[in-house]
Parts: structure tokens; C-alpha cells; sequence
């Protein structure tokens, strides 16, 4: 019964997000109060409209499926300036959450988010060195996410990990339409 109220505290009290795609819908639940700043900064991209149209560009099954900066056609979209990096945040990079990707400087996420598709302790940050950012958990549509690992890659030459039929995200929206914590994340700011 404890797990069961923990739960329903965790997604009651922070955000939650649809992605609508190709293959079906994925929810999420967004820890605010462990990731602030990553929140706040995927939050801002979701309220604009930006992820409407991108692709999960890299799915290496049995590790992550990567999305949220190209559009069908591998266009790159502009981004927002980086997020600092809050690996140190105590959530590990388990199956089902939802993490920031970067380049090997630890503060240079942006737009781009990749879903665990195993436990992937390695990604976790330590005392010495900064991991990647997990800031939230697929609460549904996890077979969505299986099912976008099993689609059949390589046809790409400069993106090999693109499942060659591109899975798209149709549209990207806060769930429960609560337009009282756009102005505490500046999802209405242009």
C-alpha cells in the first residue's frame, strides 16, 4: 500500500507529459523536484511545440531510444542554450526513465532525451565523473517504446541507429492540462 501512495504522490505532484507517435502514445512523469532545471528546460520545448515532428533519430536495442532534435528528413532542429548538468540528483538511468543527452562536455544537453530501454548504471553520474540527467519515467506506454527498439535500422548511411521507417513524435503536450506551472517553468515565454 506504501508503493502504491508513493506512486500516486509522484504523479499527482509533477508534471506529466503525452508523446504522441507513430507507434502509439508514451507517458511520462517528470521529476521536478529532483531535475529543477532539466524539467523546466524540457518542459519550455514541449509548451513551444518544438518536439512536434521530430524523430527517435538512434534506438540501439537493448540500450536507448534517442530522439527530440531531427525531423523525418535528419534536419537538425535549432535549440535553446544548455542545461546544467543534474546527474547528481540520486535517479539512476533504469529501464523506463527518461534522461537528457549530451556530447562529452556534462553541460551541454539541449532538446535531445533518450528513454532506457535496460538498466544503464553506467550512464549515473559519481564523485568523479558527471552522468546523464535522468529527470523522469515512462508511467505508460512502455510497449510503445519496445516497439520503436524493434524497428529495423541501418537504411541510413550518416544515422545507422534510425529505424529505417522514421518513427516520429505526431505531438508533444503536457498531460492534465494544468496551465498553472507554465509560468513557473517559462513554457510561455517565446
Amino acid at each position: 500500500m506504501l508503493c502504491f501512495s508513493s506512486l500516486t504522490l509522484a504523479i499527482t505532484d509533477n508534471p506529466r507529459v503525452e508523446l504522441e507517435t507513430d507507434l502509439g502514445t508514451i507517458e511520462l512523469v517528470l521529476y521536478a523536484d529532483k531535475a529543477p532545471e532539466t524539467v523546466k528546460n524540457f518542459l519550455a520545448y514541449v509548451d513551444s511545440g518544438f518536439y512536434n515532428g521530430t524523430i527517435f533519430h538512434r534506438v540501439i536495442p537493448g540500450f536507448m531510444a534517442q530522439g527530440g532534435g531531427f525531423t523525418f528528413d535528419f534536419q537538425e532542429k535549432p535549440t535553446n542554450d544548455p542545461v546544467v548538468n543534474e546527474s547528481s540528483n540520486g535517479l539512476s538511468n533504469e529501464r523506463g526513465t527518461i534522461a537528457m543527452a549530451r556530447t562529452s562536455d556534462p553541460d551541454s544537453a539541449t532538446a535531445q532525451f533518450f528513454i532506457n530501454l535496460v538498466d544503464n548504471s553506467r550512464l549515473d553520474g559519481s564523485a568523479s565523473k558527471p552522468g546523464y540527467t535522468v529527470f523522469g519515467k515512462v508511467l505508460l506506454g512502455m510497449s510503445v517504446v519496445q516497439q520503436i527498439a524493434a524497428e529495423p535500422r541501418g537504411q541510413h548511411t550518416a544515422f545507422r541507429d534510425a529505424p529505417n521507417t522514421p518513427v516520429r513524435i505526431l505531438k508533444a503536450k503536457r498531460k492534465g492540462g494544468d496551465n498553472s506551472s507554465n509560468s513557473e517553468t517559462g513554457g510561455n515565454s517565446q
